[in-house]
């Protein structure tokens, strides 16, 4: 069968293959990492389909191939060969001297050399995040030790012998000579998933009519619920039960009454998804951003959610999402809100038609309106700022809609929904 470049990401349309686990010739199980691939929105390993012999490579290292194209050829276990044909005595030729019945994969680019730090030794096996990390540190792969896969280098492994070596002044002292020197105008390329992520940017603030609108926000409901639920929550689930998924499930709650948000433009048709799936800006250690999606999230209990914006989190920062994870969002969530920020205008994700940014959350003055009369009290305050693509919707409604994720925000019983 063949082994095609997957759908990395609703917008991405290629991928560089940077290494082969297995050359022809070899056995290879299902599940078995295959080869590395990188594109604009992730580097990811990408495992066999079936259990077989490789039979053909088509696309080398280092080149890129449109997502669909055919990069390999797996003789599947138990297909037997036809008498006489090459397969059945030989492994078949790599991929420059196949026939020219099979189209060749996208005519490729060449992708950038290897950095010169970078380890070059026979069957060593990093991923592309592993090897970036390794080269601008300049590190010896060899003195770090690996917790992955048979014993493979992770990206956390990088990271922590990098806090380890920061936290050793004799080893720093050492090694001080043989770290990058910033002078003024020290010379730093951009990584491929900063140049692509700029291009797909690029063009959709080119391209579409981009309109801001924000609104602020009082979470004492979804305070009050974290300060119940969440020392016990710490210790149960390991993680910080942050504001994060209660905006995620009051999103959903309001794409359903809005389903204009929940859509995509294709040419002049707004094409509306039954299904609410929640894409999650994940910031990758300051070296880019991926967008992993959380599919179905009205049909998720507030709890599940929390869960699943963890979990993928974790796994985009070890470069372990699966394929799969990063395609059909239909809506995405930015959360800035981490280092304190104000208010975010992020830009739109096309082919979707808005993006909300959640923003820092503070304590503040704010005043309380009742029968009564009103009084000032001191609440946790944040701002949700959410862009539309104005060919899509106009301003009432995409104000009605924020409206309606404060609403949800400010008046659910949140605590009802943790234990839900």
């Amino acid at each position: 069968m063949d082994v095609i470049m997957p759908q990395l990401g609703e917008t991405v349309a290629e991928g560089v293959v940077t290494k082969w686990h297995k050359k022809v010739g070899d056995a290879v199980k299902a599940d078995e990492m295959l080869f590395d691939v990188e594109t604009d929105k992730v580097s990811t390993e990408i495992p066999a389909p079936v259990d077989g012999i490789i039979a053909e490579i088509l696309v080398q290292e280092g080149v890129t191939a449109k997502v669909g194209a055919s990069l390999a050829v797996i003789r599947e276990s138990g297909a037997a060969a036809s008498p006489g044909t090459p397969e059945a005595s030989t492994p078949a030729p790599p991929a420059a001297s196949t026939t020219a019945t099979r189209e060749p994969a996208e005519p490729v680019v060449a992708a950038a050399p290897a950095s010169r730090f970078a380890p070059a030794a026979a069957g060593e096996r990093l991923s592309p995040v592993v090897r970036r990390l390794v080269a601008e540190h300049q590190l010896n792969p060899s003195h770090i030790t690996g917790t992955g896969r048979d014993g493979r280098i992770t990206r956390e492994d990088v990271e922590k012998f990098i806090a380890r070596r920061g936290a050793d002044s004799a080893a720093m002292a050492k090694t001080e000579a043989q770290l990058p020197y910033i002078t003024e105008q020290t010379r730093k390329p951009l990584n491929s998933i900063r140049k692509r992520t700029g291009e797909h940017l690029s063009r959709s603030w080119s391209t579409v009519p981009h309109v801001l609108q924000a609104v602020e926000v009082d979470y004492l409901r979804v305070e009050q619920a974290r300060n119940v639920a969440g020392a016990g929550w710490k210790a149960r689930e390991g993680f910080t039960l942050s504001y994060l998924p209660f905006i995620a499930r009051a999103v959903s709650v309001a794409l359903a009454k809005f389903p204009l948000l929940n859509a995509s433009l294709d040419h002049d048709d707004l094409l509306l998804h039954r299904r609410i799936n929640i894409g999650i800006a994940v910031d990758l250690n300051f070296d880019g951003l991926i967008v992993p999606v959380i599919k179905d999230v009205p049909n998720k209990s507030l709890p599940q959610i929390a869960r699943e914006i963890n979990d993928l989190a974790q796994r985009a920062r070890a470069n372990r999402l699966r394929p799969d994870e990063l395609s059909g969002g239909t809506y995405t969530l930015s959360n800035s809100g981490v280092f304190g920020t104000l208010i975010t205008a992020p830009i739109i994700n096309q082919p979707q038609v808005a993006i909300m940014s959640t923003d820092g959350v503070k304590k503040k003055p704010v005043v309380i309106e009742t029968d009564a009369g009103d009084s000032i009290a001191i609440r946790p305050v944040g701002v949700l700022a959410q862009t539309f693509d104005h060919r899509a919707v106009d301003g009432a409604y995409s104000a009605a809609f924020l409206r309606e994720v404060k609403t949800v925000l400010e008046t659910r019983d949140w605590v009802q929904a943790l234990n839900a």
